[in-house]
């Protein structure tokens, strides 16, 4: 075969920018299912240390209590097993960014140091939380934490009290998330295994592209869960049967999409799980997950995951674009808040830290919804305020309503959540004492605005010419993993399903890397046939091996620029 490019292949482009939709950003989803979940954990961690200050009479002090107290909106995904060590690291890296900002606080009042470290600060937490996937609310929290503290008053004699009062309410949080566990220990993993099993109905009840990959990544979801998760148990060995079935379903001659809801739906309430016979092809006996949790648990393993992690934030890392708009966007945000004599630019920084998402157009969606959700939210606060000034526990339940409100409403769309948010942070500064509404407005309309503007124009002009470079590894990880579950397809079963879990993970990311790239702008082309060939002939691979059949025709290798042909039936 000529090394020639054929002509059906993409041909390079000029790096563009790609359109920004206007309305698109703004309609409202679904909730989340387990939205309720971080709403009444941040409502009760952030009780107990309320209102023991208000019984204290210092409720000056609330701004430390809340640090920890937001800790609590952490991990609500994860196994509990993995989630009492996230927690526990989100309560130390909150303390420690707080520490960082009120030794620099304590220090200097120069409004230029300190916007300077709230801007470092901002971008060392975004790498952070994006290098370990925390999951939302991601690094905003931790960034508004840390630049308030920034500017608030402060002493050095103070600090490790103040220390003291975010690690015990930290704790509080701590005992919020971990607590359910000892009610109902499988939670967590029976509703990733739910949305495994419902992702899976829909590609047999819809199939196509989207929801082939919302189920290939609502399993690979399901198996990390059940890899974090504690010793098995008998619920664990149903759920992990479950998932099987959710991964044969696209590969079955003849699927039962109403089967798997029934089976999601049993799995998601509280009773038994459902004990399902072997999926079709499949043995009885566990998929080879013993051995592959404790291999990840083993020193090897946990080296391994410690060198990954490292490679995440090295020199030649994906993220450190993203890094570098986060500082370039926060510093450029407080100091325009600075020169225009605004007193509080730690709010312009936050606003410019929440907008950075994967791409650039992600980033513009964050802006419109940021945007529009802290003006609306400004007059929720207007109407709120003679109410929260009736005394010192309508002001701490008005805090804790607008809590709720936030985690209630932020799944269904960024700015509704905002909504709440917006007068949550400004009543915050009423535990220190009364402050004029039009100044606290205008201060807050002020900040949004030229945080918007600073933080999208760093984001515009920052390149990220790496993300066509992390979708060409995709696709070599990607090959790799398809050929090795190629030729596990003649091991024991359980190399096999190792083998189909890696090529699963792989396939996630590789479709993860190309819709960052999509998005991003000043871009090269991306290899759009490579990426559909890829995708093609790694889902072919997994549906053999839940079939128990043999080797699917491969596709044949292709080089860059190279076509691979598509199956006749245009199916995937």
């Amino acid at each position: 075969m000529s090394d020639t490019p054929s002509d059906a292949s993409p041909r390079p482009r000029r790096p563009f920018i790609r359109g920004l939709p206007l309305v698109a950003p703004l309609r409202l989803g679904r909730p989340s299912d387990t939205w309720f979940k971080p709403a009444l954990s941040v409502v009760a961690a952030s009780a107990v240390p309320h209102l023991t200050l208000l019984a204290l009479g210092r409720l000056d002090l609330v701004m430390y209590t809340m640090a920890g107290s937001f800790c609590a909106l952490y991990g609500h995904g994860l196994p509990y097993a993995r989630r009492a060590r996230t927690v526990a690291g989100v309560v130390l890296s909150m303390a420690a960014g707080l520490a960082a900002a009120m030794v620099t606080a304590s220090l200097t009042h120069s409004t230029a140091v300190l916007v300077a470290v709230g801007a470092l600060l901002a971008a060392a937490q975004k790498v952070a939380c994006d290098a370990v996937r925390i999951g939302p609310p991601g690094p905003v929290i931790l960034t508004f934490v840390s630049s308030a503290a920034l500017f608030a008053p402060q002493r050095l004699d103070q600090v490790p009290a103040h220390l003291a009062l975010t690690l015990a309410a930290g704790s509080v949080a701590w005992l919020v998330c971990v607590g359910p566990a000892l009610i109902r220990r499988e939670g967590p993993e029976r509703r990733a295994v739910a949305r495994a099993l419902e992702a899976a109905a829909d590609r047999v009840a819809e199939p196509g592209p989207r929801t082939r990959h919302t189920a290939a990544a609502a399993v690979h979801a399901a198996w990390q869960c059940l890899l974090a998760s504690g010793r098995p148990t008998p619920v664990r060995r149903s759920l992990e049967r479950l998932v099987v079935h959710a991964e044969a379903a696209g590969a079955c001659a003849h699927p039962d999409p109403d089967r798997l809801r029934a089976w999601a739906a049993l799995t998601r309430a509280r009773g038994p799980v459902p004990e399902p016979p072997p999926a079709p092809g499949t043995a009885a006996e566990p998929y080879g997950i013993d051995a592959e949790r404790a291999a990840l648990r083993a020193s090897g393993g946990r080296r391994a995951a410690r060198r990954t992690l490292l490679r995440s934030l090295g020199p030649g890392s994906h993220l450190l674009p993203v890094a570098a708009r986060t500082l370039i966007g926060c510093a450029l945000a407080g100091y325009l808040c600075a020169a225009l004599g605004v007193g509080r630019p730690y709010w312009a920084i936050v606003t410019a830290a929440s907008l950075y998402q994967a791409n650039t157009t992600l980033t513009w969606n964050r802006t419109l919804q940021r945007t529009l959700g802290n003006l609306l939210g400004v007059l929720v606060f207007v109407a709120v305020l003679p109410l929260s000034r009736t005394g010192p526990l309508a002001l701490v339940l008005c805090c804790l309503f607008f809590s709720f409100a936030a985690e209630a409403l932020i799944t269904r769309n960024y700015w509704l959540g905002s909504v709440a948010v917006t007068p949550m942070a400004l009543l915050v500064l009423e535990f220190g004492g009364a402050h004029p509404a039009g100044e606290l407005v205008g201060d807050r309309v002020l900040d949004t605005v030229l945080g918007a503007l600073a933080g999208f124009l760093a984001a515009a002009l920052v390149t990220n010419r790496r993300a066509a470079g992390r979708v060409e590894r995709a696709l070599e990880a990607a090959a790799q993993a398809r050929t090795e579950a190629e030729r596990a397809l003649g091991h024991p079963h359980a190399e096999r399903a190792q083998a189909r879990r890696a090529l699963t993970a792989r396939l996630v990311e590789l479709r993860e890397a190309a819709d960052i790239a999509a998005g991003e702008w000043w871009q090269r082309a991306l290899p759009e046939q490579r990426l559909l060939a890829a995708e093609r002939a790694g889902h072919r691979t997994l549906a053999a091996t839940a079939q128990r059949q043999g080797p699917p025709v491969r596709a044949p290798e292709t080089r860059r620029g190279a076509v691979a042909p598509a199956p006749a039936n245009g199916a995937a």
